[in-house]
């Protein structure tokens, strides 16, 4: 596949925010995009706007008959009629990784894996980037508050890229800086175990290009199996890392803080987002830009002016009575993570979480973990579980995690809860999830304030 020689390229899931950054990125290329996805949303209108013709019947009749590149997420079942056809007639089918692939393969090539943390850490290492002058084309996996988009390019030969598990689709980078954040288990219904998922991360810095740099977070499970050229840690506080954070002081929900090195440090950093694990996603950024050279200053005025990701640690609201924080928590580490920092932040406000299980699998295997964390809140309310690509599993429902919460909770229907918001306000309010509970944040946000 030569990037430089397609010239009109079609997308079976065109409205994914990992397909759509590519979409994005043939399309300011030059080359003609069209594709097709289940259905219409603010993200297809908006590659709609920008010049891409988008379908939503899944019809032969639609599609581009001169294609010279097929693209499709390995979320699209595999009796798509579309798919099908396409691979009947001998195009070229291939996966968004093997597109990412060829990216990495030709351009420098900055990675984020881990199973959380991966979003933010990129969308930061890219903000760094281009804020500071040096430049990049970023492929992000959610959508940037500064810039309101999942990609953009830049002159400079150099790609920032969101480095996705699922489906193993992120063992096909050849990165020369990996950045790894986590590696706690999920996905199990593609790894099976929590040890084979964890060998696919350890597989990921095997992959690193030669002389290369891998910045994993301190404290990984079998972090001696990682491999690079030159390993650097980072960590939150733990000054056994090469890279930490000191001195944090909360402000204003968000925080300040200064970042140590062996060798350097840089003070008085702000960062004007809240949850205190995006002060340590903001330590290995940082560690990125200064291994590039950016400047002390530049790296501090980039930090500050970073306005976050839609649905990470999100305010929706926020004044002295009320707070509504937005989130794509779909992980007990990451609930903990969003609650905690919530608490640490309002400290002494009732905490009302609602939240949305996602995937009927991640719901089963991590029920425990959902329901031990959940109980860290005041108050839960569990939304039915939001079934993404899976079919129902007999037995796995929201109430498996509900009767396992030892805070009050309730399971409510969508329009059972914003009835029930009406007349019970919470000081501090969250809304988590990955499917489509993102529907109800223009009309919590309503009833808020």
């Amino acid at each position: 596949m030569d990037l430089n020689n397609i010239h009109r390229v079609y997308f079976i899931g065109i409205g994914g925010i990992g397909m759509s950054a590519i979409a994005r990125y043939f399309n300011e290329k030059g080359v003609k995009v069209s594709g097709y996805d289940r259905t219409s949303t603010v993200l297809t209108k908006q590659l709609e706007e920008e010049g891409m013709q988008i379908h939503y019947t899944d019809d032969i009749n639609l599609l581009d008959k001169d294609a010279n590149l097929v693209v499709y997420t390995p979320a699209i079942p595999a009796n798509h009629t579309e798919l099908g056809w396409y691979r009947e007639h001998g195009y070229e089918v291939v996966k968004r990784s093997d597109v990412l692939q060829e990216i990495t393969r030709t351009l420098f090539a900055i990675t984020v894996a881990g199973t959380h943390g991966k979003t933010t850490v990129s969308t930061m290492i890219a903000h760094l980037l281009t804020d500071s002058g040096y430049g990049c084309n970023a492929f992000l996996g959610g959508i940037s508050v500064n810039y309101n988009k999942n990609f953009w390019s830049s002159d400079k030969q150099v790609a920032v890229i969101e480095a996705d598990e699922y489906d193993r689709s992120f063992l096909k980078l050849s990165p020369d800086i990996a950045v790894l954040t986590s590696m706690d288990p999920d996905h199990l219904d593609i790894y099976g175990t929590p040890e084979a998922m964890e060998e696919a991360f350890i597989q990921y810095t095997h992959n690193i290009k030669p002389n290369g740099t891998l910045i994993a977070r301190f404290g990984l499970h079998r972090d001696r199996e990682l491999n690079a050229t030159k390993k650097m840690l980072y960590s939150l506080q733990n000054n056994a890392a090469n890279a930490y954070a000191t001195n944090i002081r909360m402000k204003h929900g968000g925080y300040e803080f200064d970042v140590m090195q062996q060798d350097w440090m840089i003070d008085n950093l702000e960062l004007h987002i809240g949850g205190m694990h995006n002060v340590e996603n903001a330590v290995a950024a940082i560690t990125v830009a200064h291994l590039l050279g950016i400047s002390a200053d530049k790296i501090r005025a980039a930090v500050a002016s970073f306005k976050g990701i839609k649905r990470r640690f999100e305010y929706m609201v926020k004044n002295d009575r009320q707070v509504y924080i937005d989130d794509y928590a779909h992980h007990p580490e990451e609930l903990r993570a969003l609650i905690n920092s919530a608490k640490a932040l309002f400290p002494g406000r009732k905490t009302t979480v609602i939240f949305q299980p996602h995937l009927f699998s991640r719901t089963r295997d991590l029920a425990d973990g959902f329901a031990e964390v959940l109980s860290i809140a005041d108050e839960v309310i569990l939304l039915p579980i939001y079934p993404a690509r899976e079919l129902p599993i007999e037995g796995v429902t929201s109430e498996m995690i509900a009767n396992k919460i030892t805070a009050p909770v309730r399971v409510m229907q969508k329009e059972e809860l914003l009835k029930w918001l009406e007349s019970n306000p919470s000081p501090l309010l969250i809304t988590a999830g990955a499917g489509d509970i993102d529907q109800l944040r223009e009309p919590i946000k309503k009833i808020v304030q």
